[in-house]
């Protein structure tokens, strides 16, 4: 539609403007290679699969659909490797190396979410971690290269073979040491194995894999993207100069409110203007784990709800709209100086083009400091002033007639609103030329497509907290699945079928340390899995525990009013019982390790090897525990922490077997059988 004479009056004026060329005559310069989230680097999309199918699809659209919202063009994802990255563990293909599993986790569902959404979406794979069979006893997953590529060459093959994926960029190892050794090793075990097409991202850290890749040309024959962690929208020289394309191959992490979108708004931009970086892709696609995990909200939208279905459409979704929607990968960035630039006034342009030099979009930033801080690098002072900005087609663009033209403004005033991707319909080309006023904290694009769309879906429900009673059997999961409601911080459990009374289970997995991304979780050689909410103190939580008895753990534990998660996992303050059925005996802790005890015995009557039915209530400061009906204690309890998650484990790595958890509140009701409420079950549905 045409903008409305007062509108266009309004914005678009050919008065004390400054001049910008966007000019193909002298050629094109770098391929754009796209934008996108990232899913992993901590589970972050743990709970996503979770939700009811409605609201689920909801945020997949969002996401993923092509002209409706982020309409990201790149998923990148974890590859799991059994050992925490930052909110929570993601299950590796091989736990050890005997076996191959391709059904475990989530990373497969929501790739294939993603492909359904958009077929042309991009599909990156980087792990974080490695299982410890790896090392060989180290910490390093380089001891044998051959090894590693395998592993890494499975997990590309299982995509396709199970799932129908294809991959199209692999990592190395998530800001850690890269072996240039191994890089050449899985490029030809890749090739070898008819995966000639994966493109290899090195190095998933910083720009000092340039070094290398000059000092040896074998090196750079098969580095094909050089990949750098939040560069600040900057590179060196010498990585421009390099002739392999420059990506910010994670950025953003930073909190998503109004200010977050203009970090993002900013640096989807200036990445390519001051440091070319051709794609940038951000941590994290979305908060989809539990509130109280550490990053808290540094993602493009928030869905951390599955029990209500409440999900949060964040500004950052629309800021990617703006380039997303209205470009393709495989388009070019104009050259500076004929399409690309910083204003006079402050903030930037880009000029993206179609391969037939057909189609063009341009979007213009102006987001102020304050207002589009980062989390990292620290950002430099600098203004923004509201301009005039004249943008003066030539070459391939000379007869454009009419642009079609999307506006976004970040309010930051406490009655002030802003808007997203709001349409102002077609604004004519005069004389070769097109004007606009630019106030502070917006963004344009100016686009020759008409295909962008605001997408909307109907309110999603009301917020509300995690529902008690909850109760869980697993008997509803396929094998394999990593439960949907439990977020593993040590280990990986996964749902497998024991037969006889219990039928499914979910079961610790890990026999030995992993590689790990947290060096600090190594100092606890257990498992951990959480669920709940942080605020919880008073609750009763019931679980049917088995320790294994081959390759099996010594102790299994519950614990309550768990403080501490994520890579501070080994320092968890709470309430544990651990249970050790080879001889019968129980402790009370006020702590992970189980260093600080508060009362421990044996008990004959009660312990029992296989499966022992293990119950602790805690409320204000009096612990009460029974196993298999018999009473172990009823005991004094120190007041801090004075609330936290719920969780499960194991004392060392090995196999553990963990049923029927139940869990309420003893503030409002004594006993389950009093209950009146609909328990909360886990899953309502399959998935597969």
């Amino acid at each position: 539609m045409a903008m409305t004479l007062a509108l266009v009056t309004c914005l678009f004026t050919i008065v004390h403007a400054t001049n910008y060329a966007v000019d193909d005559t002298v050629g094109i310069a770098r391929q754009y290679d796209g934008i996108g989230g990232l899913s992993g680097g901590s589970a972050t999309s743990k709970l996503l699969i979770g939700y009811p199918q409605k609201q689920r699809d909801e945020i997949l659209d969002y996401l993923f659909k092509p002209n409706f919202g982020a309409s990201l063009q790149i998923l990148k994802v974890e590859i799991g490797g059994d050992a925490q990255a930052s909110d929570a563990t993601e299950a590796s293909h091989m736990h050890v190396e005997w076996e191959e599993d391709y059904e475990r986790g989530y990373e497969w569902w929501l790739m294939k979410e993603a492909k359904l959404r958009n077929p042309k979406i991009k599909l990156y794979g980087l792990p974080w971690a490695f299982p410890g069979w790896l090392g060989n006893g180290t910490q390093s997953p380089y001891i044998d290269n051959y090894k590693l590529a395998d592993y890494i060459f499975k997990w590309i093959r299982g995509a396709e073979v199970y799932h129908g994926l294809f991959i199209d960029f692999i990592g190395i190892w998530n800001e850690r040491w890269c072996d240039t050794g191994y890089v050449k090793v899985l490029r030809q075990t890749l090739d070898q194995n008819g995966y000639e097409n994966v493109r290899i991202v090195a190095s998933d850290l910083d720009f000092g894999i340039v070094d290398f890749v000059k000092a040896d040309t074998a090196l750079a024959s098969v580095v094909d993207y050089i990949g750098a962690h939040y560069p600040g929208v900057l590179s060196p020289d010498d990585a421009k100069e390099l002739g392999i394309p420059l990506w910010s191959s994670e950025d953003f992490s930073t909190y998503n409110d109004e200010t977050g979108g203009g970090c993002w708004a900013r640096i989807l931009n200036q990445n390519y203007v001051q440091g070319l970086m051709t794609s940038t892709i951000a941590w994290n696609l979305i908060d989809s784990f539990f509130q109280g995990l550490p990053w808290d909200r540094t993602s493009l939208m928030t869905a951390r709800e599955p029990w209500s279905g409440n999900y949060i459409v964040e500004s950052p979704i629309w800021m990617s709209a703006h380039t997303t929607q209205l470009t393709e990968i495989g388009w070019s960035y104009l050259p500076h100086g004929h399409g690309v630039g910083m204003l006079k006034s402050g903030g930037s342009y880009v000029t993206l083009v179609s391969p037939d030099l057909k189609d063009f979009t341009i979007v213009v930033e102006t987001m102020s400091h304050d207002h589009s801080v980062c989390i990292r690098p620290p950002l430099p002072h600098y203004t923004v002033e509201t301009q005039v900005v004249t943008f003066t087609l030539a070459g391939s663009f000379a007869s454009v007639k009419s642009l079609n033209v999307w506006q976004s403004q970040l309010k930051f005033g406490a009655n002030e609103t802003s808007t997203y991707f709001q349409s102002l319909g077609s604004v004519p080309v005069v004389d070769g030329a097109v004007s606009l006023t630019v106030g502070v904290d917006e963004i344009y694009s100016l686009t020759t497509l008409s295909t962008g769309y605001h997408g909307k879906h109907p309110d999603p429900p009301e917020s509300a907290p995690f529902p008690l009673p909850f109760v869980e059997d697993f008997e509803k999961y396929p094998l394999s699945a990593e439960p949907y409601i439990l977020a593993p911080q040590q280990g990986s459990f996964d749902v497998v079928d024991v037969g006889g009374d219990h039928g499914k289970v979910m079961r610790q997995m890990v026999l030995q340390p992993p590689i790990a991304w947290c060096q600090d979780t190594l100092r606890l050689n257990s498992s951990l899995n959480l669920f709940g909410r942080f605020n919880w103190t008073d609750v009763e939580v019931d679980v049917d525990m088995n320790a294994g008895e081959i390759n099996g753990t010594n102790a299994v534990y519950l614990g309550v009013r768990i403080d501490n998660a994520g890579c501070g996992t080994d320092t968890a303050l709470g309430i544990f019982l651990f249970i050790t059925p080879k001889d019968n005996s129980f402790k009370l802790t006020n702590d992970i390790k189980g260093q600080k005890i508060l009362l421990e015995g044996k008990n004959q009557s009660a312990i029992q090897s296989g499966w022992n039915k293990v119950s602790l209530t805690v409320q204000g400061q009096t612990a009460v525990a029974s196993v298999n009906g018999v009473k172990l204690f009823n005991t004094q309890i120190p007041s801090t922490p004075a609330n936290g998650f719920v969780g499960v484990g194991t004392d060392i790595y090995g196999y553990a077997d963990f049923d029927n958890i139940y869990v309420h509140n003893t503030t409002t009701r004594s006993h389950k059988h009093h209950i009146q409420s609909q328990p909360l079950y886990f899953v309502k549905e399959e998935i597969h």
